[in-house]
């Protein structure tokens, strides 16, 4: 599986309406193209743990998950992304994106640390 995360965080002087019409592209993009296989999507929390004082400011993060890398390339071309990506780049005061090949536990032992 693969899984394409997403750590945001929004302008914040980003009007009302743009945050409203990111939201609606965001949702649009994920529940039509095809290939989307799973969607995770939250605000950060804090909760005193020490690693919170060293990480980016990031506010929100999205996992979208796909089959394969196949997938998500058919996510990352469909028109409804290209949207997407066009009001992400207003919308981000800070982002960073992944892609990474996942597994459950029995995945463990082949990353080979």
């Amino acid at each position: 599986m693969i899984a394409h995360v997403v750590l945001m965080k929004p302008r914040p002087d980003l009007p009302a309406a743009d945050r409203h019409a990111f939201v609606d592209a965001f949702e649009r993009a994920v529940r039509d193209i095809p290939t989307v296989r799973g969607v995770f999507i939250g605000r950060r929390i804090r909760h005193g743990a020490g690693y919170e004082h060293t990480s980016p400011e990031i506010d929100i993060v999205a996992v979208i998950n796909f089959d394969d890398v196949a997938g998500l390339q058919t996510y990352l071309r469909h028109p409804a992304h290209e949207e997407l990506g066009a009001r992400f780049g207003q919308t981000m005061a800070l982002a960073m994106v992944y892609d990474c090949e996942v597994g459950g536990i029995d995945s463990i032992r082949a990353l080979a640390l």
